[in-house]
């Protein structure tokens, strides 16, 4: 497992996406034994969200946790826009530790910008923060506009890290925002790292370059994918899965590191984005 520095906590490059997870009861204990495959091999971030089947996510999440040290986790949640103001704040993150049987969050995220003023928001992310309920919070679905208003805010510079739609087929947000990110040292939390056919994208896995290198390597598309995703060892991927090899696959493809010469190839046929494109969300 390639560890990174994030935001100076070292965290593995590849964790545990949980989106459409949990909600099928017939699924549950394989998407529990996925997690918990992923736990034991290295895999200690679990990204979650009160969204994800309304709940059945996070009580998947905190069942397939529960066995392990918690302090040896970094566990990841989201709050609706809706909730962004107190009372409906607390009352949203009191529900989700509930659900995921833990007295605080790694890190509680703005799942996407609504109505509510982000000074206030901010305001009371911190206050939770103090509170001992969260270590950390941040945003997701952040465009660079969002971001740098953001950092006007009161508290904004505390922002911990944005979580964006990011991978080889959608590379808008190299444009700008990541390097702004990156000046400020403010990381990226990629999801639908592979894009398994998830946007406005075909299956990348399908691309002859993919599947060339995928023959070089002697790996498979997805791994290739990812591996790209991760490429720069600044970023943390959130590959999503519900089958323990493939959670195995997920976690060697952070260790995969590919050639200039292979990622010029690469970039050939995904070219990198020559303007700003409007940010990506599936």
């Amino acid at each position: 497992m390639t560890v990174i520095d994030f935001n100076g906590i070292q965290l593995p490059n590849i964790g545990i996406g949980t989106w459409h997870m949990g909600s099928d009861h017939r699924r549950f204990q394989i998407e529990r034994d996925t997690i918990q495959t992923g736990i034991e091999h290295g895999a200690t971030v679990i990204d979650t969200a009160e969204m994800y089947g309304n709940g059945d996510s996070e009580i998947l999440v905190g069942n397939a946790i529960a066995p392990y040290n918690r302090q040896q986790l970094f566990l990841i949640s989201k709050f609706y826009p809706q909730h962004a103001l107190e009372p409906s704040l607390s009352q949203a993150l009191t529900a989700s530790l509930a659900r995921l049987q833990t007295t605080y969050l790694d890190l509680y995220l703005y799942h996407w910008r609504g109505e509510a003023p982000l000074n206030q928001t901010v305001a009371e992310l911190q206050a939770l923060q103090a509170s001992g309920k969260i270590r950390h919070w941040g945003v997701s679905n952040f465009d660079l506009a969002d971001m740098q208003e953001l950092l006007d805010q009161p508290g904004g510079k505390t922002v911990f890290a944005n979580e964006d739609l990011y991978n080889l087929g959608e590379r808008g947000i190299e444009y700008s925002l990541i390097p702004w990110q990156n000046q400020r040292q403010i990381p990226l939390i990629a999801y639908s790292p592979i894009d398994a056919g998830d946007s406005r994208h075909h299956n990348l896995a399908t691309n002859p370059t993919v599947q060339t290198l995928a023959s070089k390597y002697r790996v498979t598309p997805y791994q290739i994918l990812l591996a790209w995703t991760v490429r720069n060892q600044q970023t943390l991927a959130i590959p999503q899965t519900s089958n323990p090899d493939h959670m195995l696959e997920n976690i060697v493809a952070g260790n995969l590191t590919l050639a200039a010469d292979d990622l010029a190839a690469l970039d050939q046929v995904f070219p990198k984005p020559n303007r700003k494109e409007p940010l990506a969300v599936i």
